[in-house]
């Protein structure tokens, strides 16, 4: 059963008490937004959620589901149909300029000159929000030393590597140093290292007072990075809360044990929670109240040495995929009955 102060869907859309406030501490704001295309999709249907200050807050949902066109409208690249933007307080119907200073936004995509320098394209950057050149000189630096890319600074762009371009994008995105931070899918195609690398430098950000936005298909970082989570699904916002409501859904892990010795069999009494991967590995159901030291110490009295223990799956997917799946049943359900009821009629 949903827990309905947590779910929004389309079982709890009149419900006033799931809609947000209007706090003056959100760093971002977005009410009853609807974005409905010339060909008649609608990308984002009537969602409404707040990101408070300080925040680091993920946005979720599968490629289509919405994200990047509430992102989009937040920029103001994409006209929405309806609905209002706020962002610190500022209406971006009302004040753009002012609302765009305080964001920054790492897009999916690069969309820098390649043939500029690191030095020149941040710098640059920095100018059209109003930075004295001097600054925006001294912020390069800082930005190009802190991101690990200014032995590169006097190379042409095209020059880098994907990940290198990446901390380039971000380094753009945070030169004129904004207070809301927009990172759409930023380690993407990027090797391991430097992925943990950025996860750990906008931490710091977000410890500093900077409001992190977050889109991404690695849901374990999201999960291990964020306080706050929605979930979109099909245009709609189907999850909305803190990361920890989110999670404490889950009803049953699986855990990897490693073994010290070999073994051949599950014993007799783990036979329905525990399967074999390989001789010296086995895959172990804890279910929610349960303990799995209790369990460890019972394979021990069995004679069977664990090693080291480790979660097989991200939790979040799992949970991600429950709930974006339910909420797509619903909606064909509801469609499904909407084609009965006009084909009585």
């Amino acid at each position: 059963m949903w827990k309905k102060e947590n779910r929004i869907g389309r079982t709890a859309k009149d419900s006033s008490s799931l809609q947000p406030d209007n706090n003056k501490n959100a760093a971002l704001s977005i009410q009853n937004l609807t974005k409905v295309y010339e060909n008649g999709i609608k990308a984002v249907n009537n969602v409404s959620f707040e990101v408070q200050a300080g925040q680091f807050f993920a946005l979720l949902g599968r490629n289509g589901a919405g994200k990047s066109t509430i992102i989009g409208t937040v920029c103001s690249l994409v006209n929405k149909s309806s609905g209002t933007v706020k962002v610190f307080g500022t209406d971006i119907d009302e004040n753009f300029s002012r609302a765009k200073s305080y964001l920054g936004v790492v897009p999916q995509e690069f969309n820098f000159n390649p043939f500029n320098t690191p030095m020149h394209i941040v710098s640059y950057q920095a100018g059209f929000y109003g930075v004295p050149r001097a600054l925006a000189i001294e912020r390069t630096h800082k930005y190009l030393k802190a991101l690990g890319i200014w032995h590169m600074r006097d190379k042409i762009a095209r020059s880098l590597s994907g990940g290198m371009k990446r901390r380039l994008m971000v380094a753009r995105a945070l030169v004129h140093e904004p207070k809301l931070l927009i990172l759409d899918e930023p380690t993407a195609g990027v090797d391991i290292e430097t992925r943990h690398s950025m996860w750990g430098y906008f931490k710091q950000l977000n410890d500093s007072g900077v409001t992190v936005i977050l889109t991404t298909h690695y849901l374990e970082d999201a999960e291990r990075l964020c306080r706050s989570v929605g979930i979109i699904e099909q245009g709609e916002l189907v999850w909305n809360s803190d990361m920890k409501s989110l999670t404490g859904r889950i009803q049953q892990e699986t855990y990897l044990l490693d073994l010290i010795n070999e073994l051949h069999s599950v014993p007799k009494k783990f036979n329905r929670v525990m399967r074999m991967v390989d001789t010296n590995t086995a895959e172990l159901d804890i279910n929610r109240g349960e303990s799995i030291e209790l369990a460890l110490s019972t394979l021990a009295r069995l004679g069977i040495q664990v090693a080291s223990v480790r979660n097989k799956a991200n939790r979040l997917e799992n949970l991600f995929l429950e709930l974006t799946n339910s909420n797509r049943n619903e909606q064909e359900n509801q469609h499904d009955g909407i084609a009965n009821d006009a084909h009585l009629s």
